[in-house]
């Protein structure tokens, strides 16, 4: 008996893997498509198609800000396999939207749908913690981490190559492999949440900014948090602008771009993985988080000047040293939160970052096109980026406060 819910939860798991690995590629699977898919609609250029583009991320983001509470508690109501198949479908279904899309609102439809169905990353963690003994849950947490990282860095990477045969081939592929996960789950994934642990749905579950408002009235969290909202709407700039400016500045390929944004994946991830560890063994926090705010300032001003597109390769690991202060801050924040408020606070750092990926493209994408469309005063793609620059610098006196009152509590 034992040894069949094992085979069971290691069936299921591989399950949540692959659940958790598709939304991530169909996250950056849509990057280095977008000039394109801007093309094929009739945008009129990349000027044009990056506001439209930014309109489809942000469409998305606030997509799934509004329904990633309703999601989870749909799940704890009834239950998390249903849920779970329920996306995936629906997913499948975006993705033939997306392929056979010839207008702009039938492919924002797609992105709405998209986004409802990407909140469901909430339910996953929830199904994992369900089949998770206490001793193995935060290692089975760090597998999603991982899986979601390496899913980043396939999407842009196989979007960019197979939009080399057509600008639709991505989204069929992805298609199939949703569609073969709903599969997978019908046979393989059982039940975890037994219908003694469910609760009924409760109105609460539909609102998104209830733990934000409460998070800020936190003297401790205030700051922190601010200092992350403008850090993660700054780096927005990365996917909202990456492709458009790309093409813009240096005629690339959906190839090259995909190939780019694979690279920034892959330093991300040694960034976080290998530097950031280093660095906190030599320096505190706060000297960590200044360093990787340095570094974000001087690459989005690298990016904003560059005319030379082998310059992107020195600036590129410059950019991705920034990405230290997310994980940075956050722990920061963790060290001034009581122990049964952490849940709390992971939720509302999700929220933040999903409003940053509303406004950011709302805001960018008008100010690439005013800098590079027929009546602009002078051409500088690279705008954007020194606009983020300009955001990342406000954030060093905040951060200084924050160094200031942590070692004031800790006098005290």
């Amino acid at each position: 008996m034992a040894l069949a819910k094992a085979m069971s939860n290691d069936r299921a798991l591989w399950f949540i893997l692959a659940t958790i690995l598709i939304d991530a590629i169909g996250v950056g699977l849509i990057f280095p498509l977008m000039p394109d898919l801007m093309d094929r609609v009739g945008a009129g250029g990349a000027s044009n198609g990056a506001v439209l583009g930014g309109i489809l991320m942000a469409a998305y983001a606030a997509t799934q800000f509004l329904c990633a509470p309703a999601v989870g508690g749909l799940s704890d109501a009834v239950g998390r396999k249903p849920v779970l198949l329920v996306a995936l479908a629906t997913l499948a279904v975006d993705y033939v939207i997306m392929a056979l899309a010839t207008s702009f609102w039938l492919l924002l439809v797609g992105r709405l749908l998209a986004g409802v169905a990407g909140a469901t990353y909430i339910t996953a963690t929830a199904y994992l913690a369900d089949i998770s003994t206490p001793e193995k849950r935060a290692a089975n947490f760090g597998l999603i981490g991982a899986t979601f990282g390496i899913g980043f860095v396939l999407g842009p990477a196989l979007g960019g190559l197979l939009a080399g045969i057509d600008v639709t081939a991505p989204f069929w592929v992805a298609a199939a492999l949703s569609a073969a996960n709903v599969a997978f789950g019908l046979a393989v994934l059982p039940e975890s949440l037994a219908p003694a642990k469910r609760r009924a749905f409760r109105a609460s579950d539909l609102n998104p900014f209830g733990a934000i408002r409460d998070a800020f009235r936190m003297p401790a969290l205030a700051l922190p948090l601010a200092c992350m909202f403008v850090f993660e709407f700054a780096n927005m700039v990365y996917p909202t602008l990456w492709a458009f400016w790309g093409r813009e500045a240096f005629g690339w390929s959906a190839t090259m771009i995909g190939g780019t944004l694979a690279a920034y994946g892959v330093g991300v991830a040694l960034t976080q993985g290998l530097v950031l560890p280093a660095l906190l063994k030599r320096m505190s926090e706060h000297g960590v988080l200044t360093f990787a705010l340095l570094t974000g300032t001087v690459a989005a001003f690298a990016f904003g000047f560059t005319t030379a597109p082998w310059l992107v390769a020195v600036i590129l690991p410059i950019a991705c040293l920034s990405d230290m202060a997310p994980p940075t801050l956050t722990a920061i924040m963790a060290n001034a939160t009581d122990e049964d408020r952490q849940g709390v606070l992971q939720g509302v750092i999700a929220s933040l970052g999903s409003l940053a990926a509303i406004f950011a493209p709302l805001l960018m994408t008008p100010l690439f096109r005013h800098y590079t469309g027929p009546d602009t005063p002078f051409h500088m793609p690279g705008a954007p980026f020194l606009f983020a620059g300009f955001l990342m610098l406000l954030i060093f006196p905040v951060v200084n406060r924050i160094r200031l009152r942590t070692e004031t509590a800790s006098g005290a």
